[in-house]
């Protein structure tokens, strides 16, 4: 197994006095209770809950993780299924508390988890572009601003007034990915959700994040594609069995990922 350079975190620098660093994970664990005996249904699970017959196990999805990550900079999270990347994102963008240590962030953090989690699917697309907005913090006026232009991105003029049930898959996909990246992210979550729409749209969703990256936006972004990986990421972690296993540049990571898989 690969092994964590002993340098490797010694140079974290102090995250209430560098405002350079806008993403300071520190010693996160992540340990969830997993019934051990199948439950049919609600009224068996209350009566075992009332008579104290319920019983657990414990899975721990993530163990010491420790990193930090700067402005500009971008870092990929690697690792075969149930290594811990996705929880990880879940934790740094709010959705689940860690059960030790801890995350601080600075700036707009942007969860690319699951396009279109979020959204209401009995109002429209127009409405629910407020209503996202009112999610990551922008006011109903500052999103006036960027409506149109995230029409525009997501190429479905035609359908704002439309309620989303009716929308296919990939029209709330595209929808999902347009206000994200219009919002003007400090940090970007991105975890498997690259492939969006047809070959036409996912070049134009690939261009649009290189020049967000070349902007200096701050990316984190979770792939099995290790080219891609290699392509948007300047370091890159490599966990496994919830423990961080590699940390180094994206190729150095990458080869050792590759070389472990073999």
């Amino acid at each position: 197994m690969p092994q964590i350079k002993p340098d490797a975190f010694e140079n974290l620098g102090d995250f209430d006095t560098d405002t350079d660093i806008l993403l300071d994970v520190s010693h996160v664990g992540m340990k969830f209770k997993i019934p051990s005996e199948r439950i049919d249904n609600l009224k068996e699970f209350c009566i075992k809950l009332v008579k104290g017959q319920l019983h657990y196990t414990s899975f721990v999805a993530l163990k010491n993780v420790t990193f930090q990550v700067r402005r500009g900079e971008s870092i990929g999270l690697i690792g075969r299924n149930g290594a811990g990347k996705s929880t990880l994102l879940k934790i740094i963008s709010g959705i689940i508390e860690p059960t030790a240590g801890y995350v601080k962030t600075r700036g707009n953090i942007v969860p690319l988890l699951k396009l279109g989690a979020g959204f209401d699917y009995n109002a429209t697309g127009k409405e629910n572009v407020f209503l996202n907005g009112a999610m990551l913090g922008f006011s109903r006026r500052e999103m006036k601003k960027k409506y149109d232009s995230i029409v525009e991105f997501a190429e479905l003029e035609k359908f704002m007034n439309v309620p989303l049930k009716n929308y296919s898959q990939g029209m709330i996909s595209r929808l999902g990915f347009a206000i994200a990246v219009d919002v003007n992210p400090d940090v970007l979550l991105i975890d498997e959700i690259l492939a969006v729409g047809d070959a036409v749209f996912q070049k134009k969703c690939a261009e649009k994040i290189d020049e967000l990256r070349k902007n200096g936006t701050t990316f984190i972004v979770v792939s099995h594609s290790t080219s891609q990986i290699l392509r948007l990421c300047q370091n890159a972690i490599y966990l496994k069995d919830g423990n961080v296993v590699q940390y180094g540049t994206a190729k150095e990571v990458v080869e050792a990922y590759q070389k472990d898989c073999a």
